[in-house]
């Protein structure tokens, strides 16, 4: 069972094939047996699974069918967990308990979720590799050679090799999306404001959003069916009505109008990704849908407004963790400056501290309008471009990222690990949804394809990857690798 996707195992549940406690062992055996090779799991919450999983199988008894009821996941490690680790990857946070939880936490626990533990991620959700983590790095279960794509890595190593059934991840310039692309799972990045982030450490405050990662479009549309929805806690959640994701999932593809931008296949995108992406489209085609080549004519400013703002926000919002309330503190201070220095310099990671500076100097005094008060003026043209493409088209087709997953340690140049998220960065700028899922394999690694959407059109997204899920198999694909090392045939 635990290769099966939600859906798969909520009907199974369902039917009284299997119960919460046998699947959450299951999955739990395979944590105990993979974890060390992979790293995509902090922390295991072995006990307090079991007892969840007895009580959703007692809840069952009792009559209760809500759809995820005793269905195992893991959350990113960047989610509030009242009295489990949260660590964001970082030694500043690595020996934090958190006295509540993320409102995302709650929402799955009011599901009838069951919690196996909290998964890897880049430190403080910085990366695109997850190399960055406190933790080590987490291993691609196609290649543990590779990298899983970070900062969701080890969401969507978890969930790419069977450890849970779902897992949450967190995207604030493509951390959902660029890690399932490159662990062959599917990643969706909501509407921003469309779920909460009350409870869910910040990096930057105007980008992040959390989001599933999953086995399937169907997986990640029961997900956010409990995910979304006004929190009053969070002044950033939208007040919308909440949607059944799942009910227009089948909707028929017939008139949709696809966009694909240019400047998604120039220079720098690797053949065989290219040749895959154009592969979907044409799958597209025999559903019905109409090809539009388009412009998003600033998409090619993106990671340099991105890593302006995003580092801004991040000085202000890490600048909370000097030693005084919680997490890291120095030893023998001599004075509260010392404390501060040392607290922070052992803390934080280099990729943190880089981007501390960065953003820190972007805000001085002479160098705002420069830079910051430029990048956001960027941000805006970036926005525009996606608001009159959608005037044409209803979503936008492309890659999630240029290549399939490169080999640890390969990217040591900060730039060149910045350019990892050349196609996923501008979705965050102008606060649109956008999913990733599997369009094909090379070289033994998975290929990601993204679909952008217009604002708080999450449902036409999930209709789309739900229908090429339909007619192609690139979802079910698995790691030889891993079914090898765990004795599947």
């Amino acid at each position: 069972m635990i290769n099966c996707t939600v859906a798969e195992t909520s009907a199974a549940l369902a039917a009284g094939d299997i119960s919460s406690v046998e699947i959450t062992q299951a999955y739990l055996d395979r944590i105990a047996t993979l974890n060390g090779e992979l790293n995509a799991f902090i922390t295991v919450c072995e006990n307090s699974a079991l007892l969840q999983a007895k009580a959703a199988d007692d809840a069952r008894a009792n009559g209760n069918d809500r759809p995820l009821l005793g269905i195992p996941l893991a959350h990113k490690d960047i989610f509030c967990t009242k009295d489990i680790l949260t660590t964001c990857g970082s030694r500043m946070l690595h020996n934090f308990v958190s006295p509540y939880n993320a409102t995302v936490v709650e929402r799955f626990i009011d599901a009838g979720t069951v919690l196996l533990g909290k998964t890897n991620m880049d430190e403080f959700a910085m990366g695109s590799s997850n190399e960055t983590s406190f933790f080590g790095d987490v291993k691609n279960p196609w290649n543990t050679e590779c990298v899983p794509g970070g900062s969701s890595g080890g969401s969507a190593a978890a969930v790419a090799a069977d450890l849970c059934a779902m897992a949450t991840g967190t995207d604030t310039g493509g951390s959902i999306r660029q890690p399932a692309a490159f662990c062959g799972v599917t990643g969706l990045k909501p509407s921003y404001g469309r779920v909460s982030r009350w409870g869910m450490i910040a990096f930057a405050s105007s980008l992040d959003q959390a989001g599933p990662i999953t086995k399937s479009a169907e997986d990640a549309a029961l997900m956010l069916n409990v995910m979304s929805g006004l929190d009053k806690k969070d002044s950033t959640s939208i007040d919308r009505p909440i949607e059944d994701f799942t009910a227009t999932l089948n909707q028929p593809l017939k008139g949709l109008r696809i966009g694909v931008p240019k400047q998604h296949f120039a220079d720098g995108l690797s053949m065989e990704v290219e040749q895959a992406i154009r592969n979907a489209l044409a799958e597209y085609e025999k559903l019905g849908a109409t090809i539009k080549e388009m412009d998003l004519t600033n998409s090619h400013l993106s990671v340099s407004a991105y890593y302006v703002v995003a580092p801004a926000e991040a000085s202000a919002n890490l600048s909370r963790f000097d030693g005084v309330r919680y997490g890291h503190r120095c030893e023998d201070p001599t004075d509260l400056e010392d404390m501060y220095k040392r607290t922070r310099s052992e803390g934080f990671g280099e990729e943190v501290k880089r981007r501390i500076m960065i953003g820190t100097y972007a805000l001085s005094a002479g160098y705002y309008d420069a830079y910051y008060r430029k990048a956001q003026k960027i941000r805006r043209l970036i926005k525009d471009d996606f608001d009159r493409a959608f005037e044409e088209v209803d979503v936008i087709i492309g890659p999630t990222s240029p290549h399939t997953a490169f080999k640890l340690g390969s990217k040591a140049d900060p730039v060149s690990m910045y350019l990892e998220d050349i196609y996923t960065i501008a979705v965050n700028l102008a606060g649109l949804p956008a999913a990733s899922i599997p369009a094909g394999i090379a070289n033994g690694l998975p290929i990601g394809m993204q679909i952008i959407g217009k604002y708080f059109d999450e449902a036409k997204i999930l209709n789309v990857a739900h229908q090429f899920q339909q007619h192609t198999d690139w979802h079910k694909q698995k790691s030889t690798a891993i079914t090898a090392a765990s004795g599947e045939s």
